[in-house]
This record gives C-alpha cells, structure tokens and sequence, in this order.
C-alpha cells in the first residue's frame, strides 16, 4: 500500500500525528478553545488553530497569555477544555485514508501515535473510534519537554519503537508536526484538507 508513494523504500514502523491526521478532531478542539477562551473576550480562528497544529496546549495558553498580555490559569484551562472537548467527542470521525493504511499494516509493522495532545482525550477518542488496538505506543504531551516543531515526540516514538528513524514513516497534517517528523530524520506524508495524501519529505 505504501509503495504507491515510496517505491523503493521499506520501512520498519509507522508514526502517526492524532489530532487532524488519524482522526478528525480538530472542530472539536476548536470549539473547546473558543468557549474556554470565551470568558477573556479571545477567539482563536480557525486559521491560527491550524498554524499552532501540534503544539501541546499548554504551550499555546502560555503563549496567549504573553501575546495578550493576560493570565489565563493553564492547568484551569487545560481541564475546562478537555471537559468541552469530551462534550463533542461524539461527532469525531476517523480519517479514512489513513486509518487504512493503519488496518493494512496492523501485525505487519509497529504503529505509534505521536501527539501535541494530552493523554486522556487520545486514548478516550482512540477507544470510541475502535483504533486503539492498532497502536503499540502512544506518545503524549505529558511524555516530553520540548513540542513539535522539535524532533524529540518523534524521536522518543521511535525509540519506543525499537527502530532507527530513518526507517520510520510520519504522518502529518501540520506544518508544525512535518517540521518535527523530518528534523527526526524520518519520511513524511502530508495529509491534506481533503485527507488526501502526498509526500512531503523523502531523506536520501
């Protein structure tokens, strides 16, 4: 299946990105943004919530409280969005084209999820899509220091993985998150508005 994008290539684990990549959760994240935000007269558009794709959220409240110049309490924030998130859990849906590629290879090659998101919103929409056998690690916000665009999500999903990255192949739908997977070292695929799929990134 992933010779139709790299013929000569074989690779050893496939990383993948959550939020916008396996499934479609981003106009419910949106929507948990803007009513947390709501009551500090913010609206993130969904132009920006785009542009920060990947990046935990704890890091985008940090920055939004230095851009505004306000304090927004970011662990009240992070719980409050996760209890809006959860609310529109429901109309979430995967993302066909690659949740294909990740049945295709299931018991083939080792899959991880490699996210800017926190643990509990993953595995809760993970279980109510039927995917989460699929995966042999997750990797979380809470798992790392330094978030996308720094390789280390990456890198820590490979290692986890048992596989050099330069045998591993991303999955991405963020500039953000492409940034990270290839100063990993690794080969990306793009997963477009259309959740169509095109290589972004090959290393010799």
């Amino acid at each position: 299946m992933l010779k139709k994008y790299f013929p000569e290539r074989e690779f050893k684990a496939l990383l993948f990105d959550f939020d916008g990549t396996v499934a479609d959760t981003m106009g419910a994240h949106l929507r948990a943004w803007n009513e947390g935000l709501a009551i500090y007269n913010l609206t993130l558009s969904r132009e920006q919530h785009m542009a920060w794709a990947g990046r935990p959220t704890r890091m985008i409240v940090q920055m939004l409280n230095e851009m505004h110049k306000i304090e927004i309490p970011v662990d009240e924030f992070l719980k409050a969005k996760e209890v809006s998130y959860f609310a529109s859990i429901k109309e979430v849906k995967e993302v066909v084209s690659v949740v294909e590629i990740i049945r295709h290879y299931h018991g083939i090659l080792p899959m991880a999820v490699v996210t800017g998101s926190r643990r509990k919103p993953v595995e809760t929409t993970l279980n109510q899509l039927g995917l989460a056998k699929y995966f042999n690690e997750l990797i979380c916000a809470e798992d790392y220091v330094h978030g996308k665009p720094a390789p280390d999500c990456f890198l820590l999903g490979a290692e986890r993985l048992g596989v050099d990255p330069k045998d591993c192949l991303a999955f991405e739908d963020a500039d953000l998150g492409i940034q990270s997977a290839t100063s990993a070292g690794m080969a990306c695929l793009k997963v477009d508005e259309r959740h169509e799929l095109m290589v972004i990134h090959q290393p010799k």
